[in-house]
Formats: C-alpha cells, sequence, structure tokens
C-alpha cells in the first residue's frame, strides 16, 4: 500500500496575516516609486500662494525658505524641489501680479497720457509694498506690467522725444516712484518705533547733532520741515520731471 505523502498546504491565519502585510508592504514600495520624480504644479502653486500670504501680511522680512515649509506642513528641503532660492521664490510670487489689477483709462494727450501712467505706478505699487522690496531685488518686474513702460517710452516719443531720451526718462520716472515709495516705507517703519532715535529732520533741532554755524538753512528750517512738506504731492512733483524730461527735446546729445 502506498503511503499518501502529500504535504498539507493549508496556512495559518499568523501566516496568512504575514503574507498580507509582505505583500502590501510591495505595493506601498511599488507607490512610492511611482510618486518619485517632477513635483506637481498644483504643490508649487500651493507654495507660491502660502508665500504671497506671508509677504502681504508681514513683508519681505518675515518670508524664509524654513518658515514657509513650516506654513505649508512640509520642510526646507523639499520647497528646493520646486525653486532655487528665495529670490527664484519671490519671482514665482511676482509673476501675474499686474494681471489681476485694472488698467486706468488714460487720457489720449501725450504728455497727459505720460503723467497719468506714471501716477497710476506709484499709486498701485504703494498699495502692495511687499512688491516694491521684490523689485529691489534688481531688474526683475511682472511680464504683464510692461504695459506700463511700453506706454511711457510710447508717451515720451509722441512728445517729441528720441528714443535715447524716452528711455532715459522712463528710467528717471521710475527712479523717482520706486525711490519715493522706499521712503515712504521707512517712514512708516520709524513710525511704529516712536522715540528710538533722532532722524531728519529732528536732529536739526539738537546742536550736537546739527551746527547752525555749519548748517545755516537746515538748522533754520527745522522747526517749520513737517509744515513745509506737509502738502507733498507725488502727482504734481511728476508732472515737473515730465516738464522737465520733455524740455530736452531739441537738446539731443
Amino acid at each position: 500500500m502506498t503511503k499518501d505523502v502529500t504535504k498539507d498546504v493549508t496556512k495559518s491565519p499568523s501566516e496568512e496575516s504575514a503574507k498580507d502585510s509582505s505583500q502590501g508592504s510591495d505595493e506601498a514600495k511599488d507607490r512610492n516609486k511611482r510618486t518619485v520624480g517632477r513635483p506637481r504644479r498644483l504643490e508649487l502653486e500651493t507654495i507660491v500662494a502660502t508665500a504671497r500670504r506671508v509677504l502681504e501680511e508681514e513683508g519681505v522680512a518675515a518670508l524664509s525658505m524654513r518658515r514657509l515649509a513650516k506654513e505649508v506642513g512640509s520642510t526646507p528641503m523639499a520647497l528646493y524641489h520646486h525653486v532655487q532660492d528665495k529670490d527664484e521664490l519671490l519671482m514665482h510670487v511676482l509673476v501675474g501680479t499686474a494681471r489681476a489689477l485694472p488698467r486706468p483709462d488714460l487720457p489720449a494727450e501725450p504728455r497727459a497720457r505720460l503723467r497719468a501712467v506714471a501716477v497710476h505706478m506709484h499709486d498701485i505699487l504703494r498699495r502692495m509694498p511687499w512688491v516694491v522690496e521684490i523689485l529691489g531685488l534688481g531688474d526683475v518686474t511682472d511680464r504683464h506690467a510692461l504695459w506700463m513702460v511700453e506706454e511711457i517710452i510710447d508717451s515720451a516719443m509722441r512728445c517729441g522725444l528720441s528714443e535715447h531720451q524716452a528711455v532715459r526718462a522712463y528710467r528717471t520716472l521710475w527712479h523717482y516712484v520706486y525711490g519715493e515709495l522706499v521712503f515712504q516705507a521707512a517712514m512708516a517703519r520709524r513710525a511704529e518705533q516712536p522715540g528710538r532715535r533722532r532722524y531728519f529732520p529732528e536732529m536739526l533741532a539738537v546742536p550736537a547733532e546739527a551746527d547752525p554755524a555749519e548748517l545755516p538753512r537746515l538748522t533754520s528750517l527745522a522747526d517749520r520741515w513737517l509744515e513745509l512738506t506737509a502738502d507733498y504731492d507725488v502727482a504734481e512733483e511728476i508732472a515737473a520731471i515730465i516738464d522737465g524730461l520733455l524740455a530736452r527735446r531739441n537738446d539731443e546729445r
């Protein structure tokens, strides 16, 4: 008689559980392998949106890769899969900002149009100081804001300036607008810390800071400085700058 030597292939519950666990582990590894690669666009959009919120609420100084990583529930190293550094991140945030802003109705007369665009440029940036800080990186802009550059140069040329003069006129107007905005931002920071130290023009009233013999004109104006500057109007100053620029139209060098 032949003995049945067939093995019992029935497995115990513990063995089946171990098998399922192993299969689950393998499937998880497969999923991880499939997710490795180029980061999704949505993730970059989340990073950029979060960075914009921090910038709008607290300014550029408050934004760091470590802070941003904490805000999005990630790590700083993970952010570098999407952006090379903070400067690149700021560029991503800047892109598209101007597209969301309405364009003003501009006058047809070229000098009035030139003034209107320069004033508009100042006014929209005054409402977004974080953008001014980003622009301080140098030679960066949102391409959707270039219409203002186009309008300024075109209007300047329609007023009689040469290409060379028109480009220089744009730079002069931009430098004025940017400088004025930086100054106003500095004044706002000073206002948040009254009494920290004496700044100009307050220092003019202190003999140790300003000698009337050395600075006779400034010290004589010290007690009236705020009065004399209280009605300072950016639009009027832009108009005066434009008048000076247009006076060079017959003076090509």
